[in-house]
């Protein structure tokens, strides 16, 4: 493996410290080498604080070594004035004579326009080290650019036989399928994206909170498709614990396909990443307008025997990891 390589890779292990934090920002990681020794690296603060390679600047203790110093980035440094200034120019005031790029940021405001910046300042600069690693690390940032909405993760529970849940109950709230670990770790993606989605009967049957309770992390957004407003106020799911977006007939036509308008909506909103966690008939909507990028899919120890069947999903199986007596299988559209 070339020197680029290694610390571009490590550029994107550190990046993945800022997931849930940097939305809708993405969240890039940055890594400063002078004679093969690494003296700074930085991933993206919270959304409105420091970008990645100013941390990794700021981390430099010798600030006389970054005229004589690599910076490796997953993506292309910013070269417009937003929450913070542009990360080019701060590059240029140091002098950092070379700069190695993971991939080219596709936001109409940079687009090429910090490597140009760069390269105008008397910058070597290299771009693509490791481009499939970072296109795919930064997902999300290039499916809201590039698609014109939300990355979109489905995910459910479901039995061995196939139910996501029993036809009737006795209590307002889930009848879990999963173990407490797979819950957790349920919980742990939550905190990872910008917005979590159900529909109607959903709230009506589990008066679910929607938020991150066994894990610590960043509450999402929650949104609730509520077509005739059948939900009121005492719902868990409209407590302040966070925001909620609700979703009625005045904000779509429900006689025209439903997820391309809500994941319209959801752009309009800047959001940039979702969760699609149920029902069955909310699931399958998204899968029959082939509106998705992943899947995740609990299969649980207990049989119901009949019920509310799970969605069909067709995809590309990546993944299966046992979780105790919980499979979890991980698909990505064809």
């Amino acid at each position: 493996m070339q020197n680029h390589e290694v610390y571009i890779k490590r550029a994107l292990q550190i990046a993945k410290n800022g997931l849930g934090t940097t939305r809708p920002n993405p969240m890039v990681g940055a890594v400063i080498v002078y004679k093969n020794n690494i003296i700074g690296e930085g991933f993206t603060s919270a959304y409105g604080g420091n970008h990645a390679e100013v941390n990794a600047i700021n981390a430099v203790k010798d600030k006389t070594l970054l005229s004589k110093s690599k910076l490796y980035v997953t993506l292309e440094p910013c070269s417009h004035f937003g929450k913070t200034p542009p990360c080019s120019n701060l590059i240029i005031e140091h002098n950092i004579p070379q700069v190695i790029i993971g991939c080219v940021d596709d936001n109409p405001e940079v687009a090429g326009k910090g490597i140009a910046k760069l390269k105008a300042a008397g910058c070597k600069v290299t771009v693509g080290v490791l481009e499939a690693e970072c296109k795919q690390h930064h997902k999300r940032f290039f499916t809201f650019y590039n698609k014109k909405r939300p990355y979109i993760i489905l995910k459910w529970a479901e039995t061995k036989d196939g139910f996501v849940a029993p036809i009737s109950k006795n209590e307002q709230k889930p009848v879990w399928i999963t173990n407490t670990y797979s819950r957790q770790l349920a919980h742990k993606w939550r905190a990872q994206e910008h917005a979590i989605l159900v529909g109607t009967n959903t709230v009506l049957e589990d008066n679910p909170s929607l938020t991150v309770r066994d894990w610590c992390g960043k509450q999402p957004i929650r949104v609730v498709i509520d077509r005739t407003s059948k939900l009121d106020a005492d719902f868990k799911i409209f407590n302040t614990e966070t925001e909620t977006i609700k979703i009625t007939n005045s904000e779509i036509d429900f006689n025209q396909p439903i997820a391309i308008q809500i994941a319209d909506l959801l752009y309009k909103r800047n959001i940039n990443s979702i969760i699609i966690e149920g029902g069955t008939q909310t699931l399958q909507t998204f899968i029959d307008e082939k509106l998705w990028d992943e899947a995740r899919l609990f299969i649980g120890d207990a049989q119901f025997k009949e019920g509310i069947k799970a969605p069909l999903l067709k995809g590309q199986l990546i993944s299966e990891t046992k979780i105790k007596n919980d499979l979890l299988k991980i698909y990505a559209k064809d």
